[in-house]
């Protein structure tokens, strides 16, 4: 194990944790998308369904009961507990159109065709479109607190760090799976504007990611991604980019958080 495997799962237990304390504190789960949970928690599921019968390290299997604790206690705070906030009207990125391609690659594409191995190869999969319904949430509402962009700064973090994880392990151990990296790698892509813009924007206005508003493409100008009812069949083909507002000064930065992602 190097420094690259620990970093990346102290950066994705942290993003769980964020999660699910904005979530305790504020009583609410607005704005966090129900999917994109059930999703994480499919992909821990499904993973390590060999908790119990392969013992690697100690380490190894603290990591996976917490992740699995994590996953299905933010999808009861979401589902249950705190249901009555729970946005429904703007969680409404269909997920059979993850959820079937998923499947049939990971019966196409895979190492074996083992039960636990199909599984596994579905879980690496699944976990790297498992965001898409929170960024389209964002995309659909035009705002995400502040705590909601750590949480998935961090998630995005954890990607990085693992593909440096395994650029680390193919030259010292001379490793290579290529499942995983050409999955890391997607998922990775899909959090790249937002890294941007949260190291860039984040740094020169610290409140700029407040709340992401909607800005028609005559007002804010530069790149164009279709609006979140043209991509949730409303009929509206309109083009619109997303302006980030600094409460304070009432300027606008111009982003596009998920724009040429979704």
């Amino acid at each position: 194990m190097n420094v690259f495997r620990i970093l990346g799962d102290l950066s994705h237990l942290l993003a769980m944790f964020l999660l699910l304390g904005k979530i305790w504190r504020s009583k609410s789960c607005a704005g966090i998308s129900g999917k994109s949970q059930i999703l994480f928690a499919l992909v821990f599921t499904t993973r390590y369904l060999d908790l119990v019968s392969n013992f690697i390290s100690i380490y190894n299997t603290v990591m996976k009961v917490v992740f699995l604790l994590c996953a299905y206690t933010t999808v009861y705070m979401i589902y249950w507990k705190f249901r009555k906030t729970f946005d429904s009207e703007n969680d409404t990125f269909r997920l059979e159109f993850l959820l079937v391609p998923v499947i049939g690659l990971s019966f196409l594409v895979n190492y074996s065709y083992a039960p636990t191995e199909v599984l596994w190869t579905f879980s690496i999969y699944l976990e790297s479109v498992a965001i898409l319904p929170q960024l389209f949430m964002i995309s659909k509402t035009g705002e995400a607190e502040t705590i909601t962009t750590h949480y998935l700064f961090f998630l995005g973090l954890y990607r990085a760090l693992y593909l440096a994880n395994w650029i680390w392990r193919y030259q010292t151990e001379n490793f290579y799976d290529q499942i995983s990296v050409v999955s890391g790698v997607v998922q990775t892509i899909f959090y790249c504007d937002f890294f941007y813009l949260y190291v860039t924007k984040g740094r020169h206005c610290p409140k700029s990611l407040d709340t992401l508003w909607y800005s028609s493409w005559s007002e804010a100008g530069s790149r164009l991604i279709p609006s979140a009812a043209y991509l949730d069949g409303g009929g509206t083909n309109q083009w619109e980019s997303y302006l980030c507002t600094d409460k304070r000064t009432g300027r606008g930065l111009l982003t596009d958080l998920v724009g040429k992602i979704i």
